[in-house]
């Protein structure tokens, strides 16, 4: 049973095996997050929002349970951080490619740069620490892209 929860547990948080993807592959899980995002029927913020805040639960169950298998603080391959961050920050923008582009490329920015308070939220334990830099990255490239369409 616990080989089958920790094979779970790397589908899920390396997202369908996305993560081991070679060079780069927080990108790698932005851009899958970016298309499955387009792919999703027209749904209204709400049922978004719920399914953004299921798969940060998820990330932090299936990246702890990783984490203390690996016993590695923050694998490269496990990007279901860079999926729910990117989805917070497509969230708050108007649902069209230019925006998007913008909100991916600041979302990448913020996520490597780890402006604070990302920078302490890395620090947390086990899959807390691996998913809310990313939220705050998700926010901060969510709210810059939709001050850029209000002001553009």
């Amino acid at each position: 049973m616990r080989t089958a929860l920790v094979h779970l547990a790397d589908w899920l948080s390396t997202c369908f095996r996305i993560g081991y993807l070679p060079y780069a592959p927080g990108t790698w899980g932005s851009s899958a997050a970016v298309i499955v995002w387009r792919l999703l029927p027209d749904m209204e913020l709400f049922r978004l929002a719920l399914i953004v805040i299921v798969i940060f639960l998820i990330g932090v169950i299936s990246s702890t349970i990783v984490v203390e298998k690996e016993m590695e603080s923050d694998p490269s391959h496990v990007i279901i951080d860079e999926w729910a961050g990117m989805w917070i920050a497509l969230l708050m923008i108007p649902n069209e490619w230019v925006w998007i582009g913008i909100a991916f490329a600041l979302f990448r920015m913020f996520d490597i740069l780890k402006v604070y308070p990302a920078d302490r939220f890395e620090k947390l334990p086990g899959g807390w620490g691996i998913m809310m830099d990313d939220v705050v990255a998700g926010l901060y490239a969510g709210i810059t892209t939709q001050a850029l369409v209000l002001f553009l």
